[in-house]
C-alpha cells in the first residue's frame, strides 16, 4: 500500500473500469488515507476514522467492481453484501452481524493461505516422503475408520522390527521410488490414501456450523480409504502437511488484526432498504436494517467464534441506484456515517466502445478465448464495435438501463448461431471477421438498434 499513491489507484483501476473518475478518485483517496493513517503517532491514530463512501448511479455502471478490485489491489479483506438479505432483529433472516464474521472467515482464507504459500517448500518435501510411503507401505483396513486402533483392542500383536537385512532393501526401494517420482513415472499410479472424514454441518440462521467445532473436538477423527492416483494424492498430502506446519492461532490473530484494520465491506443495493419508515407488509423491517446496519458501520464490536472484532477503522462503501427511494430517505445517523456521496453517470456510446476494447478483460478477448478452444479464431472489426455500442446503447435508453449488463445480452444473441456451431472434432479453424453488418443482421428484438427514420415527417 505505501507503493501506491491516489493516482497509481486510479490506473490501475482504468485497466478493468472504464469512466466513473469521480469515483475511482474518492475510493483512491480512502484507500491512501488508511496508509496515511498507519503512519501517524499512535494517540493520534485512534481518532482518525475511515471516511464511508455513498456510490449513487444505475446498476451496470461499475460501482461493485470499483470496490472489489479496490480489494483486490492492496489483498484487503472484502465482503459483498446485499442489504435486502438482511432483517432486523427478531425477524427470521440474517441479522447484520453476520457481515462481520463472514469477512473475518475471508481474512482468514486470505492469512492462511500466504502462510502456506510460505511453508509450502518445507510442506513439499514432507508430502513427497509421505507419498514414497504409501506406495512403499499401503496402508491397511485395520483402523474401522473411527480413529480407534481395533489391532489392539482385539489383542493382535505388532508386526516385528524388520532386520537390517530387511531395513538395506527398503531404503534402496523407497530411494527408486523417490527418483521415478521426481521424474513423473507415477503420476497416473494408483494408491490407497487415509483421508480424514468432513465433520457434518449444521445451518444456522445461514450460516454453517461444523457439529465438531461445537463438541470442542472431543470425538475421535473418523476416517476413511480412498483410491485416487498419485497426482490427486499428492495434492491432499500437500494439504495436510501444509495445514501442520502453520500455526492456526497465528493466522486467527494476524487475520483479526487484518479485518479491523485493513477490511472494507461493500453493502449493495442499500436504497432498497429506505423509505417506507412506517406500515406493515414486507418492507416492515426496512428501518430497522438500517438501525441494526448503524452500529456496525459507526463503530462496535463483533462477537464471533474468534473472538471479537472491532468494526471502528473498517472502510464501509455502500451502493444504490436510488431511482425511486432518496438518499434523503435513509435515517439521518445512516447519511451521517456515509460522509462521501459519489454520482455514477449511465454509459454512453464511447463509453461501450471503450469497454469492449480498452480493459485487460474487455468481452472481445473473453469471446475469443472462449470460441479459439474450439477453433474459431473471431476478430471483432471497427464498424462491429460501433454497432454493437450502438445496439447496447439504444436498447439501455429504450428499455431497462442495467448498464454494462447490457453487452452481456448482446454478445450472447450477436455469437449465439457461432458459438452452437463449434465445437465439431472434425471442424478445421475458421477465421471469422465480425463487422457491422453482420452485428445488424444478426440482432433483434430489444437489442437491435432502431431506426428513427420511420418516425421523421
Amino acid at each position: 500500500m505505501a507503493e501506491l499513491t491516489p493516482r497509481q489507484i486510479v490506473r490501475e483501476l482504468d485497466r478493468y473500469i472504464i469512466g466513473q473518475d469521480d469515483a475511482k478518485k474518492s475510493v483512491a483517496i480512502a484507500l491512501r488515507n488508511r496508509y496515511r493513517r498507519s503512519r501517524v503517532e499512535e494517540s493520534m491514530r485512534d481518532e482518525i476514522s475511515p471516511k464511508n463512501i455513498l456510490m449513487i448511479g444505475p446498476t451496470g455502471v461499475g460501482k461493485t467492481e470499483i470496490a472489489r478490485r479496490l480489494a483486490k489491489l492492496v489483498a484487503a479483506p472484502f465482503i459483498k453484501v446485499e442489504a435486502t438479505k438482511f432483517t432486523e432483529v427478531g425477524y427470521v433472516g440474517r441479522d447484520v452481524e453476520s457481515i462481520i464474521r463472514d469477512l473475518v472467515e475471508n481474512a482468514i482464507r486470505m492469512v492462511k493461505d500466504e502462510h502456506q504459500q510460505r511453508v509450502q517448500p518445507r510442506a513439499n518435501v514432507l508430502a513427497e516422503d509421505r507419498l514414497v510411503t504409501l506406495l512403499v507401505h499401503p496402508p491397511k483396513h485395520s483402523s474401522g475408520g473411527n480413529g480407534l486402533n481395533l489391532d489392539f483392542l482385539l489383542g493382535k500383536k505388532k508386526e516385528p522390527e524388520p532386520t537390517a537385512e530387511e531395513q538395506q532393501k527398503l531404503t534402496g526401494k523407497r530411494e527408486e521410488i523417490r527418483q521415478q517420482l521426481m521424474r513423473g513415472e507415477l503420476e497416473d499410479r494408483e494408491l490407497e490414501i487415509e483421508v480424514e472424514e468432513a465433520a457434518p454441518q449444521l445451518e444456522v440462521g445461514g450460516s454453517s456450523i461444523s457439529l465438531g467445532d461445537m463438541m470442542g473436538n472431543m470425538m475421535p477423527k473418523r476416517t476413511k480409504i480412498r483410491r485416487m492416483k498419485v497426482k490427486e494424492a499428492r495434492k491432499i498430502l500437500l494439504q495436510e502437511e501444509s495445514g501442520k506446519l502453520i500455526d492456526m492461532d497465528a493466522v486467527y490473530e494476524e487475520a483479526i488484526v487484518r479485518a479491523e484494520q485493513q477490511g472494507i465491506v461493500f453493502i449493495d443495493e442499500i436504497d432498497k432498504i429506505a423509505g417506507h419508515r412506517a406500515g406493515s407488509g414486507p418492507d416492515v423491517s426496512r428501518e430497522g436494517v438500517q438501525r441494526d446496519i448503524l452500529p456496525i458501520v459507526e463503530g462496535s464490536t463483533v462477537n464471533t467464534k474468534y473472538g471479537p472484532v472491532k468494526t471502528d477503522y473498517m472502510l464501509f462503501i455502500a451502493a444504490g441506484a436510488f431511482h425511486v427511494a432518496k438518499v434523503s430517505d435513509l435515517i439521518p445517523e445512516l447519511q451521517g456515517r456515509f460522509p462521501v456521496h459519489v454520482q455514477l453517470k449511465s454509459l454512453t456510446r464511447d463509453d461501450f466502445k471503450a469497454i469492449m476494447t480498452q480493459p485487460d478483460n474487455a468481452l472481445t478477448r473473453q469471446y475469443r478465448a472462449l470460441l479459439e478452444v474450439d477453433k474459431v479464431l473471431l476478430t471483432f472489426e471497427d464498424s462491429a464495435i460501433e454497432a454493437i455500442a450502438d445496439a447496447a446503447y439504444t436498447a439501455n435508453e429504450t428499455a431497462e438501463d442495467i448498464g454494462a449488463r447490457r453487452l452481456h445480452a448482446v454478445f450472447e444473441q450477436l455469437l449465439e448461431d457461432i458459438s452452437f456451431n463449434a465445437g465439431d472434432e472434425n471442424m478445421p479453424p475458421v477465421e471469422l471477421k465480425i463487422d457491422g453488418d453482420y452485428v445488424r443482421a444478426h440482432l433483434s428484438g430489444e437489442n437491435k438498434p432502431a431506426d428513427l427514420r420511420r418516425y421523421i415527417l
